[in-house]
């Protein structure tokens, strides 16, 4: 992989160490022949966000809280709206371009497109040979960027050193069997591992399904087995139902000849029966006829009697009417005698009206005075009031003006005081200048004093004349209460009066009511008279009338009774003398006997057909056992072929897994990656340190099982001791040339060839000695690995001098956005 250019628009880390939105670097420019790059600048400069970018995966590894989906997100790392990430990179000699574009605006996006430069010089995006075609989703870009680089753990662990990463020593043995089989290039193995794992499961789940058919199998035979216990006395069954079949068939032949015999009988008798039927019909229908007669009758009578109610109620309400009507008219005569026990209040009202509304016109007008003569007190006290607050502002002044006319005293006494008094000098004092003025001063002070005081009295003379003004004024209030409460009695007597000479026309409608009412009452008459002659002529009539139709209506009931009587016992006389009735339940029963016979008939009819169906079921049961028996015995067979095919699939899948040829792979390598890692560690550091890598460690018990350890020698003191014992600096130091013998032995074995390596303050716990070596290092594993570059940053000046190009991101602080270093 080479890198051409690099623009980040919208990064945090470019932000705020450089104050830039854009910041672009054109690689081709600035390394142009260069092996090591440095990449400076102080702390918080945006060095780490740069190195973190250079690369096409969609991560900031030195920024990510874990490996894999999920431990890191652009989001956190960006702040415009739009952010984007420009990469222009080479591999294997095609040009390729990586375009990342991160949208804060409304709703969080990410988009990612791979773009291949093609021999006419345009870019299209990348397809893969399986149709995959980079269309800005994040799953497509990261399935081509992984089929052009490969896995991003194997890259970042062996390529890419990120700042804070993992060392080797750090990493479990199923991590370790992951990455050394990505660097082994066993992805193939693993696949046919991962087949033959999942070929197995099929098979399992084969022999479950076929273990669960042999179980319904044998279920099915215990069914059947069941089944056929139930139906073995089939042939007796049905012996013994043509022999109940036969007797039923005896018997319903006899019932059938019993029913006929009956039926003759029936026939015989209908024409007595006929009669006789006739003769009840009559009877019914003179009944019949009496009881429409007696009902016509009965209607009659109903009516008579209801016209008896109606005419009673009817006398009853007219008397009641009149009673209410009276009732009325007395209570309407009580209440005008009453209204007229109050006329001689209302004449006397109409008298005294007009009196009392002059009294009132009186009572008005002095309450009306009192009203002004209270105002005007008010006012020569509001008066009042502004003059004392005008003597109080005259007497603020004075004083003020009496102060100022004693201090001007006070400064014109210091000429008598100082020692040119007397002297020709002294009107030309500068000294007695202010002593000067205050003497041209006191005449206007003495007059303002003059003024205020003929002020002031001038005011106290008007307080005086407004005093007496009150005081002549101070009985208006009391006289005002007793006009008002004069007023208010004489209101009251004139509204009453004026309700009571209201009434006067009131009384005379009263008077003529009395006289109609006393009119009506006289034309009702006597109460006593009026009840004895309720009942009318032609009430009497009506009454006699209905009294004679009821009598009527008793005669004709009479009359029916006796001819309904005499009907019947003619009809009786002709009945007695028929014969007797056929009885019908004779042929009920006969009918009976034959549906019972019949239903015994069938029902031993359906017992042997039962009996049949049994017999034919036995026979169907034993084919179904001799068919499940072959059945059972082909499951078995074939349960067998698939429990011997699984053992073998999950052999074959454990013998390509991470515990198989993966680890035989694993263990063949480890010399290699140890020889390579010496051979650095030799050329570096010289003799003291070599590594050596175990992939299997000896139990308590003696026995191997496989792990992980780097193993190193002190050639200094004689011993052997894992890496993870060592000190801080001796970790970095062995843990980097391992990672640089990983990367040089992916280089050697792999058919990726990457050209470029990364790194991120890898030195921080050597000595200044150790990191001229680390820089030593550095060329060594360009020069034996074949890479045309690595791009490092470091805070060391002697380690970053080391290098063939310095990119100083402190020398951009100050340019324009967009900047471009190039």
């Amino acid at each position: 992989m080479q890198l051409l250019s690099l623009t980040l628009k919208g990064f945090r880390g470019i932000r705020d160490g450089l104050g830039l939105d854009v910041l672009t670097l054109d690689f081709e420019a600035l390394c142009d022949g260069a092996e090591l790059v440095a990449i400076a600048g102080a702390n918080g400069r945006g060095k780490s966000t740069v190195l973190d970018n250079m690369h096409p995966y969609l991560t900031m590894p030195s920024r990510a809280s874990a490996a894999g989906a999920g431990g890191f997100s652009y989001y956190d790392h960006v702040f415009l709206p739009e952010n984007e990430k420009d990469l222009v990179w080479a591999l294997e000699g095609r040009c390729y371009r990586s375009q990342v574009v991160i949208r804060l605006n409304g709703r969080r996006r990410t988009e990612a497109f791979l773009f291949v430069l093609s021999d006419t010089g345009a870019w299209h995006p990348v397809t893969l040979e399986d149709g995959t075609v980079s269309d800005g989703k994040i799953e497509t870009y990261t399935r081509c960027v992984e089929h052009l680089c490969g896995s991003a753990d194997t890259f970042f662990t062996s390529v890419f050193g990120a700042q804070g990463k993992r060392q080797l020593s750090d990493y479990r043995n199923a991590e370790v069997k992951t990455l050394l089989a990505d660097l082994l290039g066993q992805e193939q193995i693993r696949e046919l591992g991962r087949k033959a794992g999942e070929t197995a499961k099929l098979l399992k789940a084969g022999l479950v399904a076929v273990r669960q058919e042999a179980a319904a199998m044998d279920s099915e035979a215990a069914r059947l087995v069941q089944a056929q216990a139930d139906v073995d006395d089939a042939p007796a069954r049905a012996d013994r139902a043509q022999a109940a079949v036969t007797a039923a068939a005896l018997a319903l032949e006899r019932a059938r000849q019993a029913y006929v015999q009956v039926t003759v009988q029936r026939e015989q008798a209908r024409e007595t029966d006929a009669r006789r039927a006739q003769l009840q019909q009559e009877r019914e229908a003179t009944q019949a006829a009496d009881r429409a007669a007696m009902q016509e009758l009965a209607d009659r009578e109903q009516a008579e009697r209801q016209r008896l109610d109606r005419l009673t109620r009817r006398v009853a309400q007219r008397q009641a009417q009149a009673g209410q009507r009276r009732e009325r008219l007395e209570d309407a005569q009580t209440q005008c005698r009453t209204l007229l026990a109050r006329e001689h209040l209302v004449r006397n009202a109409v008298r005294r009206l007009p009196q009392a509304e002059r009294l009132l016109a009186l009572r008005d007008e002095r309450a009306c005075q009192g009203r002004d003569r209270v105002a005007e007190r008010e006012q020569a006290q509001s008066q009042l009031r502004i003059l004392k607050q005008r003597v109080q502002g005259i007497e603020r002044e004075a004083g003020q003006a009496a102060l100022q006319a004693q201090s001007l005293r006070r400064r014109f006494g210091l000429t008598a005081e100082v020692p040119c008094a007397g002297l020709p000098l002294q009107g030309a004092c500068q000294l007695l200048a202010d002593a000067r003025e205050a003497q041209a001063l006191i005449p206007s002070a003495d007059a303002v004093l003059r003024r205020l005081a003929d002020e002031k009295a001038e005011v106290e003379r008007d307080g005086r004349a407004v005093k007496a003004r009150i005081q002549a004024l101070a009985p208006a209030g009391d006289q005002l209460e007793t006009a008002e409460r004069y007023l208010e009695r004489a209101r009251h007597r004139a509204s009453r009066l004026a309700l009571l000479a209201a009434k006067a026309d009131d009384m005379r409608v009263v008077r003529q009511r009395l006289a109609d009412v006393q009119d009506e009452l006289t034309g009702l008459g006597d109460p006593g008279r009026e009840d004895a002659s309720a009942e009318a002529g032609a009430e009497r009539e009506e009454r006699d009338s209905i009294a004679a139709a009821l009598q009527v209506i008793d005669a004709q009931r009479t009359q029916q009774s006796d001819r309904l009587r005499q009907a019947l016992a003619r009809l009786d006389t002709v009945l007695q003398a028929l014969p007797e009735p056929f009885d019908p339940q004779r042929l009920d029963a006969a009918e009976a006997a034959r549906d019972r016979a019949v239903a015994a008939h069938e029902g031993a009819q359906r017992e042997h057909m039962d009996a049949l169906k049994q017999l034919e079921s036995l026979t169907s049961l034993r084919q179904q056992q001799n068919a499940l028996a072959e059945r059972q015995a082909a499951a078995h067979r074939r349960a067998q072929r698939i429990g011997g095919a699984m053992g073998d699939w999950t052999l074959l899948a454990r013998c390509m897994s991470y515990d198989g040829l993966i680890a035989l792979a694993i263990d063949d390598a480890g010399p290699a990656l140890s020889g390579l890692a010496n051979e650095l560690l030799l050329a570096c550091y010289g003799l003291r340190f070599t590594v050596c890598i175990l992939t299997q460690v000896e139990t308590a018990k003696g026995e191997k099982r496989e792990d992980f350890d780097i193993l190193v020698h002190d050639a200094e003191s004689g011993e052997s001791k894992s890496v993870r014992l060592m000190s801080g600096g001796e970790r970095v130091w062995i843990n980097e040339c391992l990672v640089r013998a990983v990367a040089l032995y992916l280089e050697q074995t792999s058919e990726r060839h990457y050209e470029t390596l990364f790194s991120d303050e890898a030195d921080g716990a050597l000595d200044p000695e150790r990191k001229r070596m680390f820089g030593a290092m550095k060329r060594e594993v360009l020069r034996l690995g074949g890479y045309r570059r690595e791009f490092f940053v470091s805070q060391t000046p002697e380690l970053a001098g080391m290098a063939d190009v310095v990119i100083d991101l402190e020398a951009l602080r100050t340019d324009a956005d967009p900047v471009s270093l190039a």
